[in-house]
């Protein structure tokens, strides 16, 4: 089916905040949502949602629903783009991100690695992770401080979507690490960063729906797990991640709102797990638990 791009300016830090909001409108819709600056000096960002032609009136009634009152003073446009391969079209506009030593970025962007970063290079695919969202920086940022501190000898990215967290580690730590999505189209975009950055001797990947699956057992207990979903999967799940956590062992999640910060701690240490600390990134928490 056809597609258009809707698309609207905004200034810092309303365009930020705009961005959060309609990543979580829009988080269950698999829609992609793209925010790219169009003037540095001035602050100005462009924000794009890429829908399928019969959805634009009620996509476009939402994204003014989500940004209430501020919807107002905005004018969002249409960009007719026929059959494109939306994916790829999403990643165009978006620019390198830097969260400690990594550097996530696409092939048209190679040139401005520099000495000391550790280089994560992220195409387009159907699945979700490129560095950009506050959730996926908060855990690189996090994986760093535990790699540092702890020295683990084997990880576990649950969930992995495009493998940027697996590729971090096996690129900080040159660990063993398993790296697994319940969605067999995320594991195979997964296994294509994962060769395409070298790792491949270190990241094992694997569809799994759940703990169950023996891979979990054949390659546990891990002394790291990370985990970025989202609150309600990861509350779920804090019983099967304390089975599968080694002692002394480090658990970092995210995918997780501010607001809801709380009550997956307190999931989780019902289950046996201390709170070691939480880092804020927009209106998104990772959190650190032993």
């Amino acid at each position: 089916m056809s597609q258009t791009r809707l698309y609207f300016t905004a200034v810092k830090p309303a365009s930020t905040e705009f961005f959060s909001k309609l990543e979580v409108a829009f988080e269950d819709d698999g829609l992609p949502i793209v925010i790219f600056e169009v003037d540095e000096d001035a602050g100005i960002e462009e924000l794009s949602v890429y829908v399928d032609d019969d959805q634009i009136a009620s996509v476009e009634a939402r994204i003014r629903d989500t940004l209430g009152e501020a919807a107002n003073d905005l004018t969002i446009s249409h960009e007719p783009l026929g059959d494109v391969d939306w994916v790829a079209k999403s990643l165009e506009g978006l620019q390198p991100v830097r969260a400690g030593r990594f550097f996530v970025y696409g092939s048209h962007d190679r040139d401005k690695l520099q000495d000391g970063d550790i280089g994560i290079e992220i195409e387009a695919g159907l699945a979700f992770g490129t560095g950009h969202h506050g959730t996926t920086s908060g855990c690189l940022e996090t994986i760093e401080a535990v790699v540092a501190a702890e020295q683990p000898k084997n990880a576990l990215d649950l969930g992995t979507g495009s493998a940027v967290l697996a590729i971090a580690l096996a690129k900080l730590a040159a660990i063993p690490v398993l790296a697994t999505d319940i969605d067999p189209i995320a594991t195979d975009v997964a296994t294509d960063n994962v060769v395409l950055n070298d790792v491949a001797e270190h990241v094992t990947t694997a569809t799994a729906p759940g703990f169950d699956d023996p891979v979990f057992s054949q390659h546990g207990p891990f002394e790291l797990i990370v985990a970025n979903i989202l609150a309600g999967p990861l509350m779920e799940l804090a019983p099967q991640m304390a089975t599968h956590l080694a002692p002394n062992g480090s658990l970092i999640l995210s995918g997780i709102l501010d607001k809801q910060h709380d009550a997956v701690v307190a999931a989780y240490q019902n289950a046996g797990f201390r709170h070691i600390s939480t880092l804020l990134r927009e209106e998104w928490v990772t959190i650190h638990l032993k």
